[in-house]
């Protein structure tokens, strides 16, 4: 079995408050409509995310900001929110990418060790 990747070490190492952030539902919600959207000022995401209050959902844009995820814009009295492809977002996919790959990789090697009269069970 392969090491498990260090949050800390490289890949992923501005991840751990990413993966705080995005253990909220609500959180994750926002980074969907987002993804929808591109861009969209706090009053419409609130409309769009209808299980909380708009402060609720000021206080998770706060969040997801300083978690690095997504990137304020202001414009007058409006704030504008998009997703930050940068930052803690390339880190927290790096890093689900090495381990995904890794577990991966293992699975592969298992399945070619298996006799050939076991692989035709699992492929169909």
């Amino acid at each position: 079995m392969s090491p498990v990747p260090d949050a800390s070490a490289g890949v992923g190492r501005d991840a751990g408050p990413a993966f705080d952030a995005l253990a909220d539902p609500v959180r994750r919600r926002i980074l969907a409509v987002l993804s929808e959207h591109d861009e969209c000022s706090a009053g419409d995401l609130a409309d769009h995310i209808t299980s909380v209050g708009r402060t609720a959902v000021s206080t998770h844009l706060r969040v997801l900001r300083v978690a690095g995820l997504i990137t304020e814009r202001r414009s007058g009295r409006y704030r504008y929110c998009s997703i930050e492809p940068g930052g803690a977002a390339a880190d927290v996919i790096a890093l689900l990418r090495s381990l995904f790959q890794s577990s991966l990789g293992e699975v592969a090697a298992a399945v070619e060790a298996r006799p050939a009269t076991d692989r035709e069970d699992v492929t169909g």
